[in-house]
């Protein structure tokens, strides 16, 4: 068995008639004139009405009735006048400058050009520990290949030993200080080659031939 909601028809002329019931209650109702135009006499006429000073009121000034202790033009949009760059405009460009006045430019460059001439590189003073530097320019062995005995085995974990600096640089460094090359106290050159850890002298070797 289907059921069957109830549908309620109005007729039009019902409708009309509800529709103008509507609008009659709202007639009574003001509505605020959106359209109405500014006008500055009118201003000042309610400034006057209101107790205020209608002279201080210009309508000339891009901020209305501010106070005179407040500029007219506040320079917010000045940005928007300044327009597009014209760098890459050869007419602009040609307007401002010449060649005249490029050849005067250039010559000032030249005239405050300064030629710094290289010299010696400072001497490290001894206290601060081996120059690895000097130590590499005095070495012409590569990498790996032994120079200078070295123990069968190790007391210290060579990877441990490497770990305890923070560079290879340090790492040689303290490598010489403790008597290296031809001694590894540190267990830091267990190959002999004369260079601890990663530390290697081609950078150095290289740099100097240049």
């Amino acid at each position: 068995m289907r059921a069957f909601l109830p549908v309620f028809l109005v007729s039009p002329v019902a409708l009309a008639l509800a529709s103008g019931l509507a609008l009659t209650a709202c007639t009574g109702t003001p509505v605020p004139d959106s359209g109405a135009s500014f006008s500055p006499d009118g201003a000042a006429a309610a400034i006057d009405s209101a107790g205020g000073d209608a002279a201080q009121f210009d309508p000339n000034r891009p901020r209305g009735d501010a106070p005179d202790t407040i500029q007219a033009d506040s320079g917010e949009m000045g940005y928007a006048t300044q327009g597009l760059s014209d760098e890459q405009s050869f007419k602009a460009v040609t307007e401002r400058t010449s060649i005249e006045g490029d050849k005067e430019r250039i010559a000032a460059n030249r005239a405050r050009y300064v030629v710094i001439q290289p010299t010696d590189i400072p001497q490290r003073p001894d206290a601060t520990g081996p120059d690895i530097v000097k130590y590499a320019l005095a070495t012409t062995n590569p990498v790996g290949v032994q120079l200078y005995d070295r123990p069968a085995w190790y007391l210290v974990n060579i990877q441990t030993a490497c770990l305890k600096y923070t560079s290879a640089d340090f790492a040689q460094a303290a490598f010489l200080a403790a008597g290296g090359p031809v001694r590894d106290r540190k267990g830091l050159d267990p190959d002999g080659d004369g260079f601890a850890c990663d530390w290697d002298p081609t950078p150095f070797r290289a740099a100097l031939q240049q």
